[in-house]
């Protein structure tokens, strides 16, 4: 290229794990080490430069992704440090939709925990190359070899060992290297220091076996090392190195790292490794796009400045200096300040105000960004997460970010008449900020009702309103998100006829309705045959069939998991109209709600509790009250770890009475899993309620 920057000394990569693995800190020495930081912060001090949010600050656990640039060995490293909580999945997906590779922290102690897995489904949902830091070996109880098994068996990766602890716990001294067969330590202020040593004797047996199995694993996973292998030559280390990238990129294998961030142990060589193994964004296949008013016509785009402008927008946030910013990667082309650009999700001109490049909440501008950058724009009006920005003379689409339904809603009303607009406000900006976050009002109870991931998602939402917005609200007691689906098929029929003098309204249609397997949403199939409903009525009749699922038989839930096949159906040639024909489709689809035995669906959550085995009994009784059904238990050290499924509606205040019932000794995690039917009594109870409230 003949301007811009050299994408092959670039790296964009994020830091993703489990709740208190260690990413922050992991985060905080690397900016230290790479000098963009001279002070390091700490999470338990509640100084970590990457936790800005006072809320993260005090709670001590990460809340949003926060962007970063750093310098290694001459290459330009963008970071993104994401939250660990599943109430902030959020975060982690729309940020492994824009990142190239991702290191994965995973506790030394703990292997791989529940949300350790779901954050490595989400990085191979978006194909990410990733490597594995193994961390916090000075702790006690760490065990390296534990959390490589747990990282085999239950992400069912190709583990790689490049490098092993020097000691375990109070023991750690180090790492020590597989492929260069050296030692390391990391001396002076901060472990700034990188001192090489020879192998410990006690170390020899151990790290030539490792060398020869890692040998071998790659060489079953690249032809150019195999061919080496079976030749029986000698395997150089740059050729070693090479054959362990490609198979990293190709999602082959995972390298695995080790150290202890909090004690200064191991970040550089994992930077070396980031560096090594971890794509830049000449290493990725061309991005995809679809050329907008040509459906079926898919364009390839490399990351060329020179190229047609392609990016998307992966986040909005609201700062309190400069107002509305718009984070976004550039796939294609280039962006300078008070550039016009198009974007094509939503048809609309925007103008680039400023451009800059984030570290943490403060901002540095710079006239323009190239393809294959991080970036933040001021000025787009328009522009919302998971947006296509390109140029309005190539109008090009980008596949959008698609993010869970919440589980969770609370009714919230301002405690004032004067806060009334400012809540609206502070909710809208919100919702642009967090599409896992959703606002409706309720017409028939005249609530504004705000839904989310869980009780903290929705508990730090509140908190944001009071403290940056200035907004004091009541809040309701927590909701279940309930859904509805049908157990059987009917075929029913919908008329709407009106007459009342002059032109009237008629609409005629008859659909079949048949239960889908779970998760597999509304399909809704047109089987007209001779031409009974003409062609411009069909789609008012699968908007009316829409609509009337909102709200469904049982208790007025929405009903999900439904198919529907429109297979008759008559019109008038003078009275029939969209309106009558969406009517009448919405006539039809209640009608068949009645009849197709509807039944109730609650969220259940998977809770995975770890505690003190002389509580044991205590919390498996407690999970059995809660309509839990668990799962199996194992022993983590001197711990149990205790896997459950619970209803939602059952778990509200857990954290709460976990802690009374083991005196604050046990901790827990809790996401959604999936919707399972209520049992019937439960149901009535729920309906009956409903409609009281109705």
């Amino acid at each position: 290229m003949s301007v811009g920057i050299d994408l092959n000394k670039v790296r964009n990569i994020g830091i993703i794990a489990h709740i208190d693995a260690g990413k922050t800190t992991v985060t905080e020495r690397i900016l230290f080490y790479t000098g963009k930081t001279y002070k390091i912060g700490e999470v338990h001090e509640g100084t970590a430069t990457m936790d800005w949010m006072e809320q993260e600050r005090e709670r001590g656990i990460t809340i949003t992704s926060a962007a970063t640039t750093a310098e290694w060995n001459g290459s330009t490293i963008n970071i993104i440090d994401t939250p660990g909580h599943v109430d902030f999945t959020v975060e982690v997906e729309r940020s492994l939709r824009v990142l190239d590779g991702g290191v994965v922290v995973f506790d030394g102690v703990a292997g791989v925990e529940p949300q350790s897995e779901t954050v490595w489904r989400q990085a191979d949902k978006y194909s990410v190359p990733r490597i594995c830091f193994v961390n916090k070996m000075d702790r006690t109880g760490a065990s390296f070899n534990y959390c490589v098994d747990t990282i085999k068996e239950r992400l069912a990766a190709v583990p790689l060992i490049l490098q092993i602890p020097w000691g375990l716990e109070d023991q750690h001294k180090g790492v020590i290297d597989i492929i260069n067969q050296k030692a390391f330590s990391f001396e002076g202020n901060k472990g700034i220091e990188v001192v090489e040593h020879d192998i410990p004797e006690e170390f020899l047996d151990e790290v030539s076996a490792l060398r020869d199995s890692l040998i071998e694993t790659v060489a079953e996973n690249d032809e150019e090392l195999m061919e080496l292998f079976l030749d029986e030559k000698p395997i150089e280390v740059d050729t070693l190195k090479q054959a362990i990238r490609r198979v990293t990129l190709s999602n082959l294998a995972v390298p695995i790292l080790t150290g202890s961030a909090l004690k200064d142990k191991g970040v550089q060589k994992l930077l070396d490794a980031v560096i090594d193994y971890l794509p830049n964004p000449n290493d990725l296949p061309p991005v995809e796009a679809i050329k907008v008013g040509s459906e079926d016509e898919i364009v390839k785009l490399a990351p060329d400045v020179s190229g047609s402008l392609l990016g998307i927008a992966f986040k909005v946030v609201t700062d309190p200096f400069v107002g509305r910013l718009v984070f976004f990667r550039l796939y294609s082309g280039t962006i300078e300040q008070g550039a016009q650009v198009y974007n094509s999700s939503r048809n609309e001109r925007e103008r680039v105000g400023r451009i800059m490049k984030m570290h943490s909440n403060s901002r540095e501008d710079v006239d323009v960004l190239y393809a294959g950058e991080i970036g933040a724009a001021i000025g787009l009006k328009d522009t919302f997460t998971g947006d296509t920005i390109s140029s309005r003379d190539n109008q090009l689409l980008l596949e959008s970010i698609t993010f869970p339904d919440p589980v969770i809603s609370v009714a919230i009303e301002p405690k004032t008449r004067d806060d009334q607009q400012k809540l609206s406000e502070a909710i809208q900006k919100l919702a642009e900020e967090d599409p896992t976050f959703k606002v409706r009002f309720d017409e028939e109870t005249s609530q504004t009702v705000i839904s989310g991931m869980g009780e903290l998602h929705l508990e730090v939402l509140v908190d944001r309103m009071k403290r940056e917005f200035n907004v004091v609200a009541n809040i309701g007691k927590p909701q279940v998100a309930y859904r509805e689906t049908i157990t059987q098929e009917v075929k029913v029929q919908g008329k709407f006829v009106r007459q009342s003098g002059g032109r009237g309204q008629y609409g005629d249609c008859v659909i079949e309705v048949y239960p889908r397997d779970k998760g597999e949403g509304f399909l809704f199939e047109n089987n007209i045959v001779g031409g009974s409903i003409p062609r411009e009525y069909i789609n008012p009749v699968n908007k009316g069939v829409e609509n009337a699922l909102s709200s469904g038989a049982k208790a007025g839930y929405p009903v999900v998991d439904v198919g529907v096949k429109l297979i008759d159906g008559s019109f008038h040639p003078v009275d029939s109209s969209e309106m009558a024909f969406e009517t009448a489709g919405s006539i039809a689809m209640r009608d068949a709600l009645k009849k197709a035995k509807s039944i109730l669906l609650e969220p259940v959550m998977k809770i995975d509790v770890v505690s003190p085995e002389d509580y044991l009994g205590d919390v498996l009784g407690d999970l059995n009250s809660r309509r839990g059904q668990v799962l199996g238990s194992e022993a983590r050290g001197n711990t149990q770890v205790v896997h459950s499924l619970v209803p939602l509606a059952e778990a509200f205040g857990y954290s709460t009475d976990l802690r009374s019932m083991t005196q604050g000794r046990a901790t827990y995690t809790m996401e959604f899993d999936h919707y399972e039917k209520v049992p019937e009594s439960i149901a009535e109870e729920i309906g009956k309620a409903n409609r009281a409230s109705d």
